[in-house]
């Protein structure tokens, strides 16, 4: 399959064949469920916490004697029945992450970045260099290549003060590399970006995979 190259004015300057191997079936919508739940599962924190009856502070006095003072029986200021005693079954530090195998990391990006180039939603321009780093002039390139919703701009990694200042005052764009691109990245936004370095990247990557 061949996917046409633009440059920054949004005009066509040739094509660009796709040298990964596209899924054409089915196959792959699971490894893309396991992915993104992974990815998802290792943004949560996990670092709720509950004091229980034996890290609240407090003496270990015993509040009134066991008998004769017409209160009901008390052996600790920590009570979880108390206030300021600790916490029952409450919350504690956890790992929320998930582990999924290499083989299906790689299958999950292959199979959505297949499914967004089938779509139409991956525009490559010859390179993502720019003269300055004014977010007005990137405003004219996104609007020249019809970028419209969201986009996910994927930059070869290299380091472009320009594209990174120019970009991140837009609302609803992001920048990555190609070395970090992931399947819950490709799966989110409304268009990807890519130089044809970057994308040549991560076609090396699946093909390693």
């Amino acid at each position: 399959m061949k996917i046409s190259l633009k440059n920054l004015t949004g005009k066509a300057s040739g094509e660009l064949e796709v040298k990964f191997a596209m899924i054409e079936n089915g196959r792959g919508t699971q490894a893309v469920h396991d992915a993104v739940t992974a990815y998802r599962a290792a943004q949560r924190s996990g670092t709720a916490k509950a004091k229980n009856a034996g890290e609240v502070s407090g003496t270990n006095k015993k509040p009134w004697k066991q008998k004769g003072t017409g209160r009901a029986r008390a052996g600790s200021f920590q009570s979880p029945v108390w206030v300021g005693g600790g916490v029952t079954f409450g919350p504690r530090p956890r790992d929320f992450s998930k582990k999924i195998s290499k083989n299906t990391k790689a299958l999950a990006l292959r199979k959505a970045l297949t499914e967004r180039i089938k779509a139409g939603d991956v525009v490559i321009v010859n390179d993502l260099k720019l003269a300055s780093a004014k977010t007005k002039d990137f405003v004219n390139v996104i609007n020249a290549l019809e970028l419209t919703g969201t986009t996910l701009i994927v930059s070869c990694g290299e380091a472009n003060a320009n594209l990174t200042r120019a970009s991140r005052n837009i609302c609803g764009v992001t920048l990555t590399t190609g070395d970090s691109l992931n399947t819950y990245d490709v799966l989110r936004p409304d268009k990807l970006l890519f130089s044809k370095s970057a994308f040549e990247k991560v076609e090396a990557r699946l093909n390693k995979e």
